[in-house]
């Protein structure tokens, strides 16, 4: 009789034994506390939170604005029973991936998610197929978490994708054996380990579960993340041109990563790159005050999160006065928004198949 393996790729030590003590009956339905937090987020990896905690998509005790980075209410500003004024693209020619006869072995990508249907399609799509390009022997679905993006893209769009929970007992009820978990969270905060803890509740659905780990997570990450932003922008790089990403922020520690992004930038002899948030430190004033400094013409703005939705579209590219265009114009800059996710970049897909990859690893030789 094979023995059940539950191999969490966490950074922390005390996630491990939160899965140990969850090994139960996976909750049936929705979980009521999970789905307030969901609704209290906002906006794609809304990586940001509460103090003391670390990091992004935070489902604890305050209403979060929860990435990449990243980690997200009001669905990235569609308020319910409101229209858009924008276009957001065609939702069918997104896959939803919450399709059954899965098999023995899952791959569940889970994401905060977003009501930009394009930009899903372009971002958290794109990752999924890398994926699933990847893992052929495994069949990829798609877990998001944020409830308020699910019912507002069905109530607008028709559109129906699974919550986590859903998707978690999708794969129960098909069967699945094997189950491989990569999330598309920026960093390892708030939301990041509200997963690990509702999959420490399905600890006995599955002989094998494991989890992968969050887009900066180890030096390399950082490393091969600023060479996939450098690498993107590479043509703006001319001395006269200061290329300034924008993430969310949070006044958690995890807020770190922002200006350790920056860091590597510098050492790395990218001078003319600035790394600021919306919500917390760098901020857009201190962005602005260091490009001051030098000696620039242009400004390109471009998001710091896995997709380019409401943060992108509004508080970075939007017309009104608070916004980071709107600063830099009145600054004297010609500004050039590039509204592009980071996970529309094939290094950053490439940096997720990695991840789910060690994490896959870390089951072989499972015990009989």
């Amino acid at each position: 009789m094979k023995l059940r393996k539950i191999v969490m790729m966490l950074a922390g030590a005390g996630l491990i034994a939160a899965l140990a003590a969850g090994c139960g009956n996976a909750p049936a339905g929705g979980d009521a506390g999970t789905s307030q937090a969901q609704e209290s987020r906002q906006e794609e990896s809304k990586d940001s939170q509460k103090t003391g905690d670390k990091d992004a998509d935070n489902l604890q005790e305050e209403p979060k604005d929860s990435q990449e980075p990243e980690s997200e209410g009001e669905a990235e500003g569609d308020k319910e029973g409101e229209e858009e004024n924008y276009e957001t693209g065609d939702a069918s020619l997104d896959n939803p991936r919450n399709q059954d006869e899965i098999g023995e072995n899952e791959l569940l990508v889970v994401s905060f998610g977003t009501s930009y249907n394009d930009n899903r399609r372009l971002t958290i799509g794109a990752i999924e197929g890398a994926l699933e390009a990847a893992f052929p022997d495994y069949s990829v679905r798609r877990g998001f978490t944020s409830q308020i993006i699910i019912d507002h893209v069905k109530s607008r769009d028709g559109e129906v994708m699974d919550n986590v929970t859903e998707a978690l007992d999708r794969a129960v009820a098909n069967g699945v054996k094997k189950l491989v978990v990569q999330p598309t969270h920026l960093m390892d905060g708030f939301e990041y380990n509200d997963l690990v803890e509702e999959l420490a509740g399905y600890g006995d659905s599955f002989e094998q579960l494991a989890v992968g780990k969050p887009l900066l997570t180890s030096e390399e990450d950082f490393v091969a993340v600023m060479k996939a932003m450098t690498e993107a922008t590479a043509e703006y790089d001319d001395g006269e041109t200061a290329i300034c990403f924008m993430g969310h922020g949070t006044e958690a520690d995890a807020n770190q990563v922002y200006g350790k992004m920056q860091q590597v930038l510098t050492d790395a002899g990218y001078e003319h790159y600035y790394i600021g948030t919306v919500e917390a430190s760098p901020s857009l004033a201190d962005v602005l005050a260091a490009v001051k400094a030098g000696e620039y013409k242009r400004v390109v703005l471009r998001p710091l999160m896995i997709v380019a939705g409401d943060h992108a579209n509004n508080d970075m590219a939007g017309e009104e006065e608070d916004t980071w265009k709107t600063a830099f114009e009145s600054a004297g800059y010609e500004v050039e928004c590039v509204i592009e996710g980071l996970g529309g970049l094939e290094a950053i897909q490439q940096l997720f198949v990695e991840h789910a990859q060690a994490a896959e690893d870390s089951l072989s030789g499972g015990g009989e």
